[in-house]
């Protein structure tokens, strides 16, 4: 049996950032990352395979990241975790014994049980799979109409590169505006005309009933409504689910949404110094309402990965993982969105008292400059101390580094008032006005609510 300090079992993008994290941290110490696939995708590019790429071969994390630091990757399936022992069992048969073990199992698309035809052929789902995702393009290639039904980020992301393609792509979201969970409806409808100038039919505030076919393979699909669409393919874009059924098996203990347990450092609970787990598998908290949260991306998946990797072997109380913000960002064309912290919407629906301010200007300035693009940021504040919750933004290329400052603001608990003496630099062809800066205006008007 071979003794590991450290056993990384998961290659998606939280075990990868755990390995390095470890490995650098605790130089001295071998780690070993074992996955089941030969080669990994990167999970955010796997929409554009669709269209942009059109290869998945080219949107691999390469291994290099990991054995240039010297992690060692095998490739081989788990099967049994024996916590009381400290071993994992692979279906190769070997059994490995570990000092600390990182649990990076990821998720799985949700395929609900209750909808009638998921199993039909040119029924697919989105999952973090070479290999499947391979054989799905390859199948739809000889197919016209697709049904993409979930109009969050990849539901959105599929149908714009599909349509790119030259597919009669058609959107269906059950909720009132597309991307509901992160942007409030001004700008899902915002999106949701950039994705309709863009070729791609959007259907919003209808749900599937049933999914129909004739020889085996998908035809129709009805809606709540009583309606039909015909469609060649249908894809579920329908969430995820974690990974979690061998950790349940091996006693570790899940919360309401199936989740692998844990606390700020990421070690499971109940307490065990021997056992992290992070990524989609790992229980998290939202920042702000500090209640249990659903949030799977490989942005958070990734902090909370060098939060396990750095206090593994020794605790910091200056670098805990407080709660997911749920920041990210994602493109239409030329247009941009990004979120991060809490919506409008979602600060009510809390009881959270708010004041929310917005302003629109240019990214560039002059704003008559060839790249230049409308901005527009949105700010949720605190009503009490002008504490920002959440912010959304809308614009150009520059709207994902944006919304990542905005994020980390969040997280350091700024208030508005505080924006208003923020310094900041500025080039014509790179930002905003400083007189007419759109995150410092929408403070300004915020500011100017709260008195």
């Amino acid at each position: 049996m071979r003794m590991i300090d450290v056993l990384v079992v998961g290659g998606g993008a939280s075990g990868l950032q755990a390995s390095i994290t470890t490995k650098t941290t605790y130089p001295e110490k071998e780690v070993v990352l074992v996955r089941k696939e030969e080669q990994v995708l990167i999970p955010c590019g796997i929409p554009y395979i669709f269209g942009t790429l059109s290869d998945s071969s080219k949107d691999i994390l390469p291994d290099k990241l990991l054995t240039s630091v010297g992690v060692e990757i095998i490739v081989d399936e788990l099967v049994q975790i024996s916590v009381k022992e400290h071993q994992c069992r692979f279906a190769s048969g070997e059994t490995m014994q570990y000092a600390k073990l990182i649990l990076a199992l990821g998720s799985v698309p949700t395929k609900p049980s209750w909808l009638k035809g998921v199993d039909l052929e040119y029924v697919y789902t989105i999952p973090k799979n070479k290999v499947y995702l391979d054989q799905m393009i390859a199948s739809l290639a000889s197919l016209k109409k697709i049904l993409v039904i979930g109009a969050g980020f990849i539901g959105v992301e599929v149908s714009d590169e599909l349509n790119k393609k030259g597919f009669e792509v058609t959107l269906l979201e059950i909720e009132k505006t597309i991307l509901n969970k992160a942007f409030d409806d001004e700008f899902g409808n915002l999106a949701q005309e950039h994705l309709v100038q863009r070729g791609v039919t959007v259907i919003t505030g209808k749900g599937v009933a049933e999914i129909k076919g004739r020889d085996g393979k998908v035809k129709e699909v009805v809606l709540t409504t009583g309606e039909t669409l015909n469609c060649d393919a249908a894809i579920l874009s329908m969430g995820y689910a974690p990974n979690t059924k061998l950790a349940q098996e091996a006693g570790l203990e899940l919360n309401e949404y199936g989740f692998i347990k844990t606390c700020e450092y990421m070690r499971v609970l109940p307490c065990t110094s021997d056992i992290v787990a992070v990524g989609d598998c790992a229980e998290k908290r939202d920042f702000v309402t500090r209640k249990i949260d659903r949030t799977m991306l490989a942005s958070t998946a990734c902090a909370e990965a060098r939060t396990a990797g750095m206090n593994l072997f020794s605790l910091s109380p200056c670098k805990p993982f407080t709660g997911t913000i749920a920041i990210y960002a994602t493109a239409i064309g030329d247009h941009a969105f990004g979120t991060a912290g809490i919506t409008e919407a979602k600060a009510i629906q809390e009881n959270f008292s708010v004041v929310c301010g917005s302003f629109t200007g240019m990214d560039t300035h002059p704003g008559n400059l060839e790249h230049s693009h409308k901005q527009m940021v949105k700010l949720i504040t605190a009503s009490d101390c002008g504490m920002i919750l959440g912010s959304e933004v809308y614009g150009g290329a520059s709207t994902g580094e944006l919304t990542n400052a905005i994020g980390f603001l969040i997280q350091n608990r700024v208030t508005v008032k505080q924006l208003l003496t923020m310094q900041i630099g500025t080039q014509p062809l790179l930002t905003g006005s400083p007189a007419g800066y759109p995150l410092i205006k929408a403070a300004e008007v915020v500011v100017k609510k709260l008195h």
